[in-house]
């Protein structure tokens, strides 16, 4: 009896540890794509006060990015040598800065200073999550732990446009939206620090076999050997390729193709963020019964892509046009923990941060090269490529994940024959 209420009373314990890792890394990860749309929202008011054009307001958008991406690479060794806690401080304090910098720009060159700062906040992220997670979470809830992710990541997304143009709104002046971003990098700042303990990644195990005593440990650069890990750079890729289309310029397209108010179409990338939340809380239940991911990745995908070509047609009324691009959120949400979950099983022990800074990179890069070819697209009067293009891209990501999943498929069915 005794030993049954001490086991009961550390499964408990377990639990809310879990519970508070779980949540205090989904406040951050979510405050990473709040600052992924630092500058979006508010693109329209930059054209008026500036004159930019679509084309030059996507290079904000590379310059964030290509920052992140090559950040992102680099902050995975940074991770896995000194730990993911202190990296999250710096992120953090990057954000308040970009924050200052974007309300006091005068032009071009000040937004851009923005964009950089708010990206070099952002890299450390996905390895920094990942390491505090996987190390932290126990096995039984570590799928739920990537869906809270992900989700927290899609509310981030979906709250940036509603808090951004709101104060924006409210005050009659743009400038201090990035009073209220700034606010928002110091609050999850005091948060991290009061929980410092449930990010301790110096505590945990890897949630990975430890490899055998005797088995000379593999050169730190090794994982870049594995197929796997570059086809879920790929993977990344083209998913987020498709992803920049929506975020940065589905507001303009439904405006140019049906008609719509900006003031209506705005908010369409909050729908689409919320209904990509959505299909995650149902991800995190699919990943823990699916052998194949891939397959789960596949349709997802699939289902989101036709809704976007459905959208590129214009044939649908123009209420309906915004609701079926937002639901085309739910397609790629579901995918989410599916995908996270197939990155882990494709990373080798004790190469989390890297594998996940490596793979993850190629977001930032998805995002860095799609942003400024979609505004020219959008420059040059095609909006329905928009929504076309952001469907072929999804396309492109379900046959990496699909080459993904036959290679494990394959190792998983090798083993038993040199058993």
């Amino acid at each position: 009896m005794d030993t049954a209420l001490a086991s009961s009373l550390d499964a408990g314990l377990q639990r809310r540890r879990d519970v508070t890792t779980i949540s205090t890394i989904g406040v951050a990860h979510g405050t990473s794509h709040f600052f992924h749309m630092l500058l979006p929202p508010l693109f329209p008011a930059f054209i008026q006060a500036f004159g930019l054009s679509y084309s030059e307001l996507g290079l904000l958008v590379t310059t964030f990015f290509v920052i992140s991406g090559a950040g992102q690479a680099l902050s995975g060794f940074i991770v896995d040598r000194i730990g993911a806690r202190p990296v999250l401080f710096a992120a953090m304090a990057s954000f308040f800065l970009a924050s200052i910098a974007a309300g006091l720009a005068q032009g071009f060159g000040g937004l851009m200073l923005a964009a950089a700062l708010a990206g070099v906040g952002n890299a450390p992220f996905h390895p920094a999550d990942f390491t505090i997670l996987n190390k932290r979470v126990s096995q039984p809830r570590l799928g739920h732990a990537f869906s809270v992710h992900g989700i927290s990541g899609n509310l981030g997304w979906a709250f940036a446009p509603v808090f951004s143009i709101g104060i924006a709104e409210a005050t009659g002046n743009w400038r201090f939206a990035y009073v209220g971003t700034a606010l928002v990098a110091l609050s999850v700042m005091a948060l991290l620090f009061w929980q410092r303990s449930a990010i301790d990644d110096r505590q945990g195990s890897w949630g990975h076999a430890k490899p055998a005593a005797g088995v000379k440990a593999e050169h730190p650069m090794a994982f870049l050997k594995l197929p796997s890990v570059w086809l879920c750079f790929s993977f990344f890729f083209w998913s987020t390729a498709a992803l920049s289309a929506i975020q940065s310029f589905a507001s303009p397209a439904l405006h140019q193709i049906y008609g719509l108010p900006l003031a209506l179409t705005a908010y369409v990338v909050t729908g689409y963020m919320l209904a990509g939340a959505a299909g995650m809380v149902c991800g995190g239940f699919l990943v823990a019964k699916a052998e194949r991911l891939e397959r789960t990745i596949g349709f997802a995908m699939a289902f989101a892509a036709a809704l976007l070509l459905l959208t590129a047609t214009g044939w649908l009324p123009g209420g309906l046009a915004a609701i079926v691009a937002a639901l085309a959120g739910f397609g790629t949400g579901l995918a989410g923990p599916s995908r996270d979950m197939l990155i882990k099983r494709a990373s080798p022990p004790g190469a989390t941060g890297r594998v996940y800074g490596t793979v993850y990179s190629g977001l930032d890069i998805g995002f860095a090269i799609a942003a400024p070819v979609f505004g020219a697209i959008l420059d040059q009067g095609m909006p329905r490529g928009v929504f076309a293009g952001s469907a072929a891209a999804l396309m492109m990501g379900i046959a990496s994940a699909g080459l993904v999943g036959l290679g494990l498929s394959r190792r998983t069915a090798a083993v038993p024959a040199q058993a």
